[in-house]
């Protein structure tokens, strides 16, 4: 049998309209979003379903909405047979990895984000914190360039996406230098993303320790799969360190290269994206030329992996 990984998505995967098909068609996720709404005390699928766009980019949204939405994606496909030997998840996505491998309720889980975006969102002021993908250089130059563009503030490489996609994040001054030397060092593309606040860099310290205290208090347990963690991209079975991840993630960044070199040590012949979006199918075709990614998030897309899958 082939060995197959789960990967989850995070934060910028998001549109009105994701998950809709899936609970409309299956009542295992409707049951997904019926807990979710429960835990959080208002309609978190209707914000999924319909919208509006504006409310649901909002960090503290955005985060419970996607894990509920991956979930959903991930008991759909338990329904049909289909389960992982392995998951990980990118950022946000480490947390809808855990609780498709039991090791988190889901409750906890979407209350959990909720708390850990708007603490995200309260850590930096508006416009104080940017981030920008760097497209063209390997990982090294670009660590060397945030080095050089520091100049006393905050700029550091934030998500290592692939050989040739490393994404940063700072203070906005800092980030902006960063951008023009990242030019004049032969990038192919550099952008300023559009979010909320500059995620996994040191500036994420104060949201980093009021989660804390919220996950010494949460019960988790050892993952029934193995989970590849963001803050090292190694193999994780025990409860305390899924803890302890989930702690230095918020600061650190996501080695997402070295996440998937580790799910193909494991074995995993078959990634399949669970949850809204293609982002990460895209991520893999740029690590992995031989990987044949698919993905879950709606009635066509689950059409499509199982028959591949029967293939």
């Amino acid at each position: 049998m082939r060995r197959v990984a789960f990967i989850f998505p995070g934060q910028g995967s998001q549109y009105p309209g994701m998950g809709r098909e899936l609970a409309e068609h299956f009542p295992a996720a409707r049951d997904v979003f019926a807990e979710a709404d429960r835990a959080l005390g208002f309609s978190l699928s209707r914000l999924c379903f319909e919208g509006p766009a504006e409310e649901l980019q909002r960090t503290a949204n955005t985060q419970p909405a996607i894990l509920a939405t991956s979930v959903a994606a991930a008991e759909v496909l338990r329904t049909k047979g289909v389960k992982p030997d392995v998951v990980a998840g990118h950022s946000l996505g480490e947390y809808s990895a855990l609780v498709v491998a039991g090791a988190l309720n889901l409750s906890e889980a979407v209350s959990l984000v909720r708390r850990r975006g708007e603490y995200m969102q309260e850590a930096v002021p508006e416009g104080v914190g940017a981030m920008a993908a760097v497209l063209g250089l390997d990982a090294e130059t670009v660590r060397q360039v945030c080095f050089e563009a520091a100049q006393g503030e905050t700029v550091s490489p934030a998500n290592l996406n692939s050989p040739l996609q490393t994404v940063i994040a700072g203070h906005r001054t800092a980030v902006e230098r960063a951008v023009e030397l990242a030019r004049s060092r032969g990038a192919k593309r550099v952008t300023l993303l559009n979010v909320s606040a500059p995620f996994h860099c040191a500036l994420m310290q104060p949201a980093a320790e009021r989660l804390a205290g919220d996950l010494d208090a949460a019960e988790i347990a050892d993952p029934w799969v193995p989970l590849v963690n963001n803050v090292d991209a190694s193999l994780v079975r025990e409860a305390d360190a899924v803890r302890d991840g989930l702690k230095r993630q918020v600061t650190a960044p996501v080695r997402w290269t070295e996440c998937l070199a580790a799910l193909r040590q494991q074995g995993a012949e078959i990634f399949i994206e669970v949850g809204p979006g293609k982002v990460l199918s895209g991520l893999l075709r740029q690590n992995d030329r031989e990987a044949r990614p698919m993905h879950v998030e709606d009635l066509a897309s689950l059409k499509e992996t199982l028959a591949a899958l029967n293939e």
